[in-house]
């Protein structure tokens, strides 16, 4: 444990796997207490296991992200249990079923959209409120490199809705930044998660697509996602406002 975090409490949607996880984790090693949510109690508890078999503190809150009742409770309960709320990562996100961009269900659409881009917003909403009360706060949001590029037929959804979190993280920046509230995004690129992987594609495959395709040769691993996002929401970025960091092996260079 270090004490790069210590005395924050920091918040993360889509807390129960992959880079939501892996990003509590480490907050929570560096000093923080970490409120993980999402939608399944079990996978929550495992995230606060392991942080507490690090030594570290945290717990879990059940919620949905498209829900506004449930975002403003997430917030509360999270300040009610730990004392405040000073980080936040807007994690939670969705894939939706691949398709051209006119063969898309709309149900398809509105789901990505409300999980991706709406989630992002609520969770800002409420977070904001609460830190422009108490002297401000970090807020990463998560967007996606593919947001950047129309390389990935199939994917016009997931794509719109995170280049639509990149857009509405500067303009937030912008907005909050002269009281104290510092916003940026991520992006990453092809990580080790189920979401790297395309329909019935096996790791050999994916893993050879990739060396194809970005430059480092090699898809990202979830600690390295957590530590770009540690580095936009600690000090050491304290002049950087409004960024959306590109973590992709080069893809987007």
């Amino acid at each position: 444990m270090t004490a790069r975090f210590a005395g924050k409490v920091a918040l993360v949607t889509g807390g129960g796997s992959n880079i939501g996880r892996q990003t509590a984790l480490t907050f929570a090693r560096g000093g923080a207490t970490v409120a993980v949510v999402g939608p399944s109690q079990g996978e929550l508890d495992e995230t606060v296991k392991l942080i507490e078999a690090e030594g570290g503190h945290g717990s879990a809150v059940v919620a949905d992200v498209t829900r506004s009742e449930d975002v403003a409770r997430m917030v509360a309960t999270t300040v009610e249990r730990h004392g405040g709320l000073h980080i936040a990562f807007n994690n939670a996100g969705i894939g939706g079923k691949p398709g051209p961009s006119s063969e898309l269900d709309e149900a398809v659409w509105a789901a990505v959209f409300a999980v991706n881009t709406t989630g992002v917003w609520l969770s800002m909403k409420y977070e904001i409120e609460h830190m422009r009360r108490h002297g401000g706060g970090v807020i990463v949001n998560s967007a996606s490199n593919i947001g950047f590029h129309g390389r990935r037929p199939g994917m016009g959804a997931y794509a719109a809705s995170k280049g639509a979190v990149s857009i509405l993280t500067r303009t937030a920046a912008r907005e909050y930044i002269a009281e104290g509230v510092r916003i940026n995004a991520v992006s990453p690129g092809g990580t080790n998660t189920p979401m790297s992987y395309r329909p019935g594609e096996s790791t050999e495959d994916r893993d050879a697509r990739v060396r194809s395709v970005v430059p480092i040769g090699r898809v990202g691993e979830t600690q390295e996602i957590a530590n770009a996002v540690a580095w936009l929401a600690s000090d050491d970025s304290s002049f950087v406002v409004g960024h959306d960091m590109v973590v992709d092996g080069g893809a987007t260079a």
